[in-house]
């Protein structure tokens, strides 16, 4: 009888690499990703009235057009007169509704766009994508861009500057009340967060703040602190 002897396979020695085989399909990992390519933005092309005028440079501030009580109905007219806007994201959440198909999920996003200069613009944007709802609420808070009149109402300063507001103004959104008081050179901004940013986004830079209410719903805060904003010009 012929005896057959049995062969192990061969065992890799403890100091050769381990390798994995590679298929037709795998690569290999580097651990570096590609760097992302910068997103561009498709040149603007005036539409209306106003964005003719202001593209062929008949109309060259924005507060002309504020003046004379017309409407902003595109979003480059305001890119144009004020390059110098800047524009975060505050909040962001998530929109669930039931229908006869199901549940159906959507986002929202609230974005404001300021210069840190007296202007300020808040706008909300709703999609079933994250980042085509913050689109819309990029273009609803350039539409949305409106002045904030700075000053110097402090008793303790009493200085000739525009760090603060000019007087006490309240607002209300919702359940949100929010009061402003001017406040001298040096104090900073005495207020949560978001609310915070919102103010260094239009230009202040010392106040005292108070708020009531559900101050967590950004969508009250936000309107409640647009109406102190226009009630720096009820005066004066």
């Amino acid at each position: 009888m012929s005896q057959t002897k049995s062969t192990a396979p061969p065992t890799a020695s403890p100091t050769a690499p381990l390798t994995a085989p590679r298929g037709r399909f795998t690569r290999q990992r580097t651990g570096k990703r590609p760097p992302r390519k910068p997103r561009e933005e498709a040149p603007w092309i005036p539409q209306t009235i106003i964005g003719k005028k202001v593209a062929a440079g008949e109309i060259t501030s924005i507060e002309e057009i504020l003046s004379k009580g017309l409407r902003i109905q595109e979003a480059g007219i305001v890119k144009k007169l004020l390059p110098d806007l800047k524009t975060e994201v505050i909040d962001v959440g998530i929109i669930q509704k039931m229908t006869p198909n199901g549940q159906s999920t959507r986002f929202k996003s609230l974005v404001a766009a300021g210069n840190q200069n007296g202007w300020l613009g808040i706008g909300m944007g709703k999609s079933k994508q994250m980042r085509i709802a913050i689109e819309k609420a990029n273009n609803a808070a350039y539409l949305n861009v409106s002045p904030v009149k700075l000053g110097c109402g402090s008793w303790e300063c009493r200085c000739s500057e525009k760090h603060s507001v000019p007087f006490k103004v309240k607002g209300k959104g919702g359940s949100v009340t929010i009061e402003i008081l001017p406040g001298p050179r040096g104090l900073g901004l005495v207020a949560g967060g978001k609310i915070r940013n919102l103010l260094k986004m239009a230009g202040l830079k010392d106040a005292w703040t108070t708020a009531k209410g559900s101050t967590p719903t950004m969508g009250s805060t936000s309107k409640a602190l647009m109406e102190c904003f226009r009630q720096t010009f009820s005066q004066g």
